[in-house]
C-alpha cells in the first residue's frame, strides 16, 4: 500500500508526514515474545503521571502485537478495569478476594472485550480496606506473589507473556505486594515541573525491596508521558531524566493527547479507541521498545 505524500514545508505538514511514517513502521513491526513471563509493577508515588493510562495502553499495544497480557488492577479506584471494559462492581469477585485469600486468581481474571489476548483481574472499592486487613495476615507482603505464581503455573495462566500490576499512588502494603510479585518496575514520569520529585525516594524503596523481600526486582523501564514539544520545560525534563536514567528511559515519548484522555470513558484503551492517533502510535512504539529490549539479565 502506497503511503500518502505530504508537503513538509510547514511544521504541521512535517508532523503529519512523520506520523504517517511511524504508522507504516508499526504496521510492519514484529514484537518478539519473551521466553518467560515478564511481570511489571507500574508505579509512581506521585499521582496524575499517567500510571494507569500507561499500564493499560502498553498492555493493549502488546496484545495487538500478538502477546497475551494480564493487567492486575491493584488500585481501589478500579480505573484500569474501566479502561479495559471490565465489569468491576461490588458483587463481582476482584483482586481484593485474591489478596485476602478467599478466591484464586484464575477465578477473578476476565477477558477484555477489546482483545481476546488482553486479560484483567479487576479491582473494586473493597480493596481500600485490604491495607488494614493485611497487617495481621501471615506473609502479608507475599500474598499477591503467591497467588500470581499459582496462576502462572496453572493451565489457565501458562500462556501469559506479560503481567502489568497497576499500583495505587502510595507506598502501602498493596504496593509492596506488587513489588514483591514483580521482576521489573515501569515508572511513568510526566514531562512537567517537579517531574523527578519523589522518584529518588521510589528508587530507594525499590532498593529496600530488593534487599529484604525480592532480590529479582529491577527498575527496568522509565516512560516519559504528557510530553508537549512546544515547551522548553518538556525538553529539559526529557534531558534530565535521560541523564539520570540513561539505560532505563525509553526513546518513545507519550504526548499530551485528548484521545488518550477520552478513551477510558468509552471503556477502551486508546489503541482500540483511535489506533492511528499520535498518543496510540506513541504507546505502540513504547510497547515495541519494551518487547525488543527484553528482560534485564
Amino acid at each position: 500500500m502506497t503511503q500518502p505524500q505530504f508537503d513538509q514545508s510547514t511544521p504541521l505538514a512535517a508532523e503529519l508526514a512523520d506520523l504517517s511514517q511511524r504508522r507504516a513502521a508499526l504496521a510492519a513491526a514484529v514484537a518478539p515474545k519473551p521466553q518467560r513471563t515478564r511481570i511489571f509493577t507500574v508505579a509512581n508515588q506521585k499521582g496524575g503521571v499517567g500510571k494507569t493510562t500507561t499500564a493499560v495502553n502498553i498492555a493493549g499495544s502488546l496484545a495487538r502485537f500478538g502477546s497475551t497480557v494480564l493487567v492486575i488492577d491493584l488500585d481501589p479506584q478500579g480505573n484500569a478495569g474501566t479502561a479495559l471494559g471490565i465489569d468491576h462492581h461490588g458483587d463481582i469477585s476482584s483482586i481484593y478476594d485474591v489478596v485476602v485469600g478467599v478466591t484464586a486468581l484464575a477465578d477473578v481474571v476476565q477477558v477484555s472485550p477489546e482483545n481476546p489476548r488482553l486479560l484483567c483481574a479487576p479491582s473494586n472499592l473493597d480493596l481500600a480496606g485490604a491495607e488494614i486487613e493485611l497487617v495481621s495476615m501471615a506473609a502479608r507482603e507475599y500474598r499477591l506473589q503467591r497467588a500470581l505464581q499459582a496462576f502462572l503455573d496453572s493451565p489457565a495462566g501458562s500462556g501469559i507473556d506479560y503481567v502489568f500490576i497497576d499500583c495505587p499512588p502510595s507506598l502501602g502494603l498493596l504496593t509492596i505486594n506488587a513489588f514483591v510479585a514483580a521482576n521489573e518496575v515501569l515508572i511513568p514520569i510526566q514531562c512537567e515541573y517537579y517531574a523527578l520529585e519523589g522518584v529518588s525516594q521510589l528508587v530507594s524503596n525499590i532498593e529496600l525491596i530488593r534487599g529484604h523481600l525480592n532480590p529479582a526486582l529491577n527498575l527496568s523501564t522509565i516512560l516519559l508521558t504528557m510530553f508537549d514539544a512546544r515547551t522548553n520545560l518538556a525538553h529539559q525534563v526529557v534531558s534530565d531524566v535521560r541523564s539520570h536514567f540513561p539505560h532505563q528511559t525509553l526513546q518513545a515519548l507519550i504526548p499530551r493527547s485528548v484521545r488518550v484522555s477520552e478513551a477510558p470513558s468509552y471503556g477502551q484503551t486508546v489503541i482500540e479507541y483511535d489506533q492511528s492517533s499520535p498518543g496510540a502510535v506513541s504507546y505502540q512504539e513504547a510497547a515495541l521498545e519494551i518487547a525488543r529490549r527484553g528482560a534485564p539479565q
